[in-house]
């Protein structure tokens, strides 16, 4: 499936803005694990690096990382920079379901 694929569906679809060398990233990635725990298939979460798709990047102004921005059939319905509770993030899905 491609992104725009993903990104696409009915469902809400978090997509994680990251980078390998990124401390604050490194701390998102236990949240969203712990995120995909409590959703489950109520959402997509999928890590984006914008070191290897820098078009990506570009495309939706990810300006610092981690950006977590939150799709639902293709349109950004939510965005923030920087590390976002577990907690912060269920609310948010569970809004747009």
């Amino acid at each position: 499936m491609t992104f725009q694929e993903i990104i696409n569906q009915n469902k809400p679809v978090l997509v994680d803005f990251f980078a390998t060398w990124c401390g604050p990233c490194k701390m998102m990635s236990p949240i969203l694990t712990d995120l995909k725990n409590r959703v489950g298939d109520k959402a997509d979460i999928i890590k984006i690096d914008v070191d290897k798709n820098p078009q990506a990047a570009v495309a939706y102004q990810v300006q610092g990382v981690p950006t977590l921005v939150l799709f639902k059939s293709g349109k950004v319905i939510w965005r923030q920079s920087g590390v976002v509770p577990a907690n912060a993030l269920e609310q948010l899905i569970n809004q747009n379901n």
